[in-house]
């Protein structure tokens, strides 16, 4: 490996250290990242379920939390009721064809979201309009919603209960802060419920 690309590879692992040194320094950002967890204890203590979605990379980490939370952390624990919605492609596929590719998700949380449940809607940019129409689905259906942005929030800033924007407008940088604040939310709710078990 020459200077240059030992440089390449040591400025992005700097700029992923300085965007979540940004989140540090944000004390509102870290309240709202906690305010989320309790959000999550409280649903899971009542019986309700948590939904994800996203696009693209974000699906990926919609599915990975959905994982976290259904598997297992670092407890052996029993599974708690998580989903990312874009799981069953059977459904995407023919949701996407018969009504839109727009409408997929949002019909996927009228099938399953209740009064009490949670979804997490993940998007970089805040304005993928297939995770619009799941925001405000949800709502429809006395959801809590909780998005996890990028800098400016987008579109679902103004439509989710509570929005995580992280302190970037560089997409890869961004995911890499939302799998960080999806493990964090993973780890205070898996100590909150199953510690003391």
């Amino acid at each position: 490996m020459n200077k240059e690309e030992k440089s390449r590879i040591e400025n992005i692992i700097e700029d992923s250290i300085s965007v979540k040194n940004s989140i540090i320094k944000n004390s509102d950002l870290i309240n709202t990242i906690n305010e989320v967890s309790r959000l999550l204890v409280k649903m899971y203590k009542s019986g309700g379920k948590l939904l994800l979605c996203g696009n693209g990379g974000s699906a990926a980490d919609a599915q990975h939390l959905a994982a976290e939370f259904s598997g297992r952390y670092y407890l052996n624990r029993p599974p708690l009721n998580a989903e990312a919605l874009h799981v069953n492609s059977s459904f995407l596929t023919a949701a996407s064809n018969d009504f839109g590719f727009e409408k997929a998700y949002a019909r996927m949380v009228d099938a399953l979201g209740e009064k009490g449940d949670i979804l997490i809607a993940i998007s970089t940019s805040g304005n993928s309009p297939n995770i619009i129409e799941a925001v405000n689905a949800a709502k429809s259906n006395n959801m809590t919603v909780v998005g996890l942005t990028g800098n400016n929030g987008g579109k679902i800033k103004d439509i989710c209960d509570v929005i995580i924007n992280v302190p970037s407008d560089d997409t890869p940088r961004i995911q890499e802060s939302h799998i960080l604040i999806g493990h964090i939310l993973c780890e205070i709710v898996e100590k909150e419920l199953f510690e003391n078990c």
